[in-house]
């Protein structure tokens, strides 16, 4: 018996295809301390961390992350938006969740995260936001999933988590969650799925 309450989504990999945006936004970094443009691995890196901890990944002396975290963020994220693909099915799905659902986000991202939602036209679509700013520690850890499930007041068989990659995995394990794995059948999960739509048959809501 599924008796799920809140569905809540990672944002980069699910909500948006964001890999050119994050490409584009630290090669920018990268390029005006002169450096190389990203190799895949830290691409991959970048995708599912915190802007801190990629920073850290490219730039590890500690004045160089200093003085790079420094322009980051003196830095406007808005040229890089238009980069960020949306997934073709999530305002639909959103709109078919309500109000049978909650829902919300639970992502890596930190202060990028609001003009995402504001430029994206994606105000008033998710019952809470928790990003890297909100909690103590970033998935894997479990606490933004944790943040979730106090606020709802419910249970953690009650929360299903979409994610796409090992943190996110790690994460709604640690909480105890229910795990949707997108586009990434590598993962450990309940449920797997290659589009939004398939959410609708999963919660009941075509």
């Amino acid at each position: 018996m599924r008796n799920f309450e809140v569905v809540a989504f990672d944002c980069d990999g699910v909500m948006f295809d964001t890999i050119n945006a994050n490409m584009a936004y630290y090669n920018k970094i990268l390029e005006h301390f002169g450096r190389p443009a990203m190799t895949p691995q830290q691409l991959a890196y970048s995708h599912m961390h915190t802007a801190d901890q990629s920073i850290a990944h490219l730039f590890p002396e500690t004045k160089s992350f200093e003085a790079a975290q420094a322009y980051r963020k003196q830095m406007s994220y808005l040229p890089f938006l238009s980069c960020m693909e949306m997934e073709p099915h999530l305002k639909p799905l959103l709109a078919k969740l309500k109000p049978k659902y909650k829902t919300a986000v639970a992502t890596n991202r930190s202060d990028t995260m609001d003009r995402i939602i504001t430029e994206h036209g994606l105000e008033g679509y998710f019952d809470l936001i928790v990003s890297a700013c909100d909690v103590a520690h970033p998935k894997p850890d479990p606490a933004a999933l944790i943040r979730i499930m106090e606020y709802f007041k419910i249970d953690s068989a009650q929360l299903l988590y979409i994610g796409d990659s090992q943190l996110d995995e790690m994460a709604t394990k640690a909480a105890d969650a229910v795990f949707v794995a997108y586009k990434n059948e590598s993962l450990s999960a309940k449920f797997y799925i290659n589009s939004l739509k398939e959410m609708e048959d999963i919660l009941s809501v075509a």
